[in-house]
Parts: C-alpha cells; structure tokens; sequence
C-alpha cells in the first residue's frame, strides 16, 4: 500500500503518539554485544555505528550517551517519497526551541526529543495538524 503524498494531507493526519520510555543515540564500533532486539535503529556511518536503543537497555550494555530523548510517531501514513513533511514539522518545532532528530520509516516518520519537552512538542506538533484543517 502506498503511503500519503500530498502535503496538506499528511500535516491534517499526522496524529503525533508519544512512545512510552526513554531513548538514547549511542555510538559504538561494532553490533557485536548489542542484542538486535533491544535496537530500536541502527545506521552505518564511516566513523562508527549509531543505535537508537532505550536507555535502559544502554546502561545495562555500558553504553556512552549524551542525549535522553522521546520517541513520537507520526500515525500518518507518509510516502517515502513525500515531499516537505519533515520541513514543516521540524521548522514548526524549531521556530519554539524545541530540537528534533527523524527516522523515516516504511510507514510512519519517527520524531526524537529532548526527554525535557515531550509534552510541549506532542502540543506544538498538534496545534500545527489544526492549522492544516481549515
């Protein structure tokens, strides 16, 4: 099933969940010790491999990390080849202080925050669905 192209659309439908938990990007060498169901991603970059993990999880493997973060899912379901989605959300939670790191998934965008604004990005993400609606 193809997801969503249409801008209006997606901003309108992108109902924003807040996951349960904290998450943690950590930066390791190798996946050798890291158990693959407690990766929640993993991304491959010439200077080592990222996992985004719960943060539990990363104590519990000795991992370093600097930045506890929310994880919030955008339930629309968005096309990867969707067009300025990440740009709207993100400038919207720019333009209020509020950092953002995003994983596109197959279906869903996924938004990562600082631990300490969760609820005031889960409100800024849905005040920016209802200025879509009019």
């Amino acid at each position: 099933m193809a997801g969503e192209t249409d801008l209006v659309k997606l901003v309108k439908g992108m109902k924003p969940q807040l996951n349960a938990g904290e998450y943690v990007f950590s930066l390791v060498d190798t996946m050798k010790n890291i158990p693959p169901d407690d990766v929640l991603c993993l991304f491959r970059e010439k200077e080592g491999i990222t996992v985004i993990l719960e943060r539990e999880e990363a104590d519990l493997l000795n991992l370093k990390y600097d930045y506890v973060a929310s994880w919030i899912t955008l339930m629309v379901h968005s096309s990867l080849e969707a067009v300025g989605l990440t740009a709207v959300f993100s400038s919207e939670l720019a333009k209020h202080h509020i950092s953002c790191n995003v994983v596109a998934g197959y279906y869903h965008d996924h938004i990562f925050v600082d631990k300490k604004q969760e609820q005031q990005a889960i409100e800024v993400l849905v005040e920016l669905t209802k200025k879509f609606e009019g």
